[in-house]
Parts: structure tokens; sequence; C-alpha cells
């Protein structure tokens, strides 16, 4: 069964890594099978500081989750990037908005940060593939393709997580501006239409690229976006029961004679709080979506 494994903390804060990560860096070897075992070294140095950069991303949700109130109970690295678990989602706006974009500003600096090695690696025209390393272009040129390899990375890693894919950044950052007046439920439902429509764009690049990748990223938008559209649902679900099954005192007077029907059992639908509730004697006992 597939499952994940612990491989430190930072900042206090589990890290681990999901059993299907390492197929990444087994796809990448293979896909550069006879490339050489040094530019293999220089791609898995290259794909350990990319995803250094995940887990510094994810660690600047998590850290901005922190600022208020809400703790993170993992950090999680899959093939396809890094999720950042926490305790729980903040219900105002402005707070999701500040918890999405702190994982993108995290790459906006640190592609600031390599920029000038960028530039200096397109000064000196070396072309970047994914031949990190050949003996007579030498160490220098290497570590510059890495650092231009890397400046790239991040820049993906920001526009890619900025893209209005819920629940990706730039998903919860609509629904957190459409929740200004539309409310949180309605304005995930929205997010998610509107996901699906990015995710089947992501989907087509499988073709010009001949990469299975955006086909995997787009499955992830799909389900992940549904599954916690489902559990806000059912959150409000309960919510809304909870609402409907306190007790409410009736007052009683004396002009009108009490009710000679009998107490209503059966289920019934509730357009108030939008919910199948269950009445045994004319009250309530439960209640579903």
């Amino acid at each position: 069964m597939l499952r994940s494994f612990q491989i430190g903390k930072i900042s206090g804060i589990p890290l681990y890594v999901h059993t299907t990560f390492f197929l990444l860096p087994a796809w990448v070897l293979l896909a550069n099978f006879g490339t050489g075992p040094v530019n293999a070294l220089f791609l898995m140095l290259g794909l350990a500081a990319v995803f250094t950069c995940v887990v510094l991303h994810e660690l600047g949700h998590a850290l901005m989750a922190r600022v208020f109130g809400i703790g993170t109970e993992n950090i999680t690295l899959f093939p396809i990037g890094g999720v950042a678990r926490l305790r729980s989602m903040s219900d105002k706006p402005f707070e999701e908005i500040c918890i999405a974009l702190a994982g993108p500003a995290v790459n906006l600096v640190l592609a600031a940060m390599l920029a000038p090695l960028a530039i200096l690696n397109i000064l000196l025209d070396v072309k970047v593939g994914n031949v990190l390393y050949s003996p007579e272009l030498g160490l220098g040129v290497a570590l510059g393709r890495l650092a231009f390899w890397l400046w790239s990375a991040n820049v993906m890693l920001l526009l890619f997580n900025l893209l209005p894919c819920f629940p990706m950044d730039g998903g919860r950052v609509l629904r957190a501006l459409l929740s200004l007046w539309k409310g949180q439920l309605r304005a995930t439902e929205i997010a998610v239409r509107v996901g699906l429509v990015m995710a089947f764009f992501i989907a087509c690049l499988a073709v010009p690229t001949l990469s299975p990748m955006p086909i995997i990223l787009a499955l992830f938008v799909l389900f992940a976006g549904q599954m916690e559209l489902m559990a806000l649902r059912q959150r409000e679900v309960q919510r809304r029961a909870a609402r409907f099954m306190q007790p409410v005192e009736a007052a009683i007077t004396t002009e009108e004679p009490p009710p000679t029907n009998p107490p209503f059992s059966g289920i019934a639908w509730d357009n108030e709080y939008r919910v199948w509730v269950k009445w045994q004697n004319g009250q309530p006992v439960a209640y579903w979506g």
C-alpha cells in the first residue's frame, strides 16, 4: 500500500515524501539514459534543488497560515509538487489570499535572487537542455546551466501556481475574491468550474510536449478540486442542519386549542436549510444533504 515517509522537519513541521515521488527521478534517469553518469548526477542535483524550492514554497504557505493562528500537519512531496496540509482552512477572504500568495511569493524571491546568474547564462549564449554537463564544456558551464534551470523552475512554479485552477494558489485567490459577495460555497463551485476548464487546457499541453506530466497535473486539479468541494458541501450541510436541529421554544397561548393532528413522522425536504430531515413524532432526529 502506498504511503509517505518522514524525512525530517522544517520549522517544526514534519516533512514527508510519498512513495510515488521516486517515480520522478526514475523517469528522469530513464529519459536521459546514455548521457553519462556525471550528467545523471547533475540531473539528480537539479531535481533536488527544484524540490527544495517546492518545499520552501509550501513552507511559505505554512508560515503565513501560522501568522493567522492556523497550524500545519505536514508537508508532503509528490511527483507533481508539494502539499502543505493545514489543520484548518480560513473562511476569511483576506487570510486565504495571504496564505495562497505566500507560496508564489517565495518563488518570486528565489527567481529574483537567481536572475543575475540566469542573465549571465543567456549573455554567454549557453544553451540549456536535458544535458547539464559534458566534459568538453567543463564544470563552470554545467553550474551555469544548473542555475538557469533552477531559475526557470521558479518562474514556472510562480506562473503555474497563479493560474486560476482551484485548489491551486491562483484558484484559492479567485475563490476568496468571489466569496466576498457570493459566499464561500458558491464561490468554491465557480472556482472549481473554472479550474476544470483550465485543467482541460493543461492536459492539451501533453500533445506538443510529449510528456505525461500535463495530464497528471490536470487530473490532480480535477480530483483535488472536486474532493475539497464535496468536503465543503458536507460542512455546509452540517452547519445548516445544526442550526435547524436547535430546539425552538414555542409560545403556548390559550387563545387557540392545541393541534389535533398526530405529530409528523417521515422524511421531508427543508427549503430554508436545504437538507433532508427525518422526523419522528414531530421532532427532527436526523438529516443529510
